[in-house]
């Protein structure tokens, strides 16, 4: 089961400390890699989510890790062992997407049909703070948390009018879900360093080859 792998993530010290050292310096590179005029731009969630699947393919081995998941799956971001992993990442208490969607008409169609169906691992970047960071929310206890507040409370609907190009986790629910006593947790001190990372280099060493 993936969840029972998931969890060496969490009680494998030497695999532990791991992400409490790497995961602020690969997130800092990440921001530094999307940022335009100290502007950190959307596509610094893909970088993060490929930080993680890296993470996965490192601990478990790339014949046990599928990366190469349709764009048509909307939730399952990898599959480790033939299970599905969403991996969601956030920077303070901004909201956690359930789905990106295009219009209202597609929001209001995955609310209606919305059941969890994987583990989610979750991350909360909290630069200059030392808080619990690292989560494995499994699938039971997103089924638990959906049951008790209900579809509409457990899913927040984009504001009409708006553009926010997806479906949010209500704070309540995350609030619940990463508070839970079966979800594990990894706290994370978040130095932001002052990193000398050339976004060009490889390109300019690919074109030197």
């Amino acid at each position: 089961m993936s969840e029972a792998n998931l969890t060496k993530l969490f009680i494998d010290n030497f695999t532990k400390s791991k992400i409490q050292n790497k995961l602020p310096k690969l997130f800092r590179i990440a921001e530094i890699e999307s940022s335009r005029a100290n502007k950190i731009g959307m596509e610094v969630g893909s970088l993060r989510e490929k930080i993680i699947g890296g993470l996965l393919i490192h601990k478990f081995g790339e014949e046990n890790v599928d990366t190469d998941i349709p764009t048509t799956e909307p939730e399952i971001d990898v599959k480790v062992n033939g299970k599905g992993v969403s991996i969601k990442t956030i920077t303070g208490n901004g909201g956690v997407k359930a789905v990106w969607t295009v219009d209202a008409k597609s929001s209001r169609k995955f609310i209606k049909n919305y059941n969890p169906k994987c583990d989610i691992i979750l991350v909360q970047v909290w630069w200059s703070k030392n808080k619990d960071s690292f989560f494995l929310i499994p699938i039971k206890v997103q089924k638990e948390i959906f049951n008790l507040l209900g579809r509409k409370k457990y899913l927040k609907m984009p504001k009409a009018g708006t553009n926010p190009r997806g479906v949010e986790f209500s704070k309540e629910a995350i609030k619940q879900m990463i508070e839970h006593e079966e979800t594990l947790k990894i706290s994370i001190n978040w130095v932001k360093d002052d990193i000398k990372y050339d976004v060009y280099k490889r390109w300019v060493d690919r074109w030197n080859d």
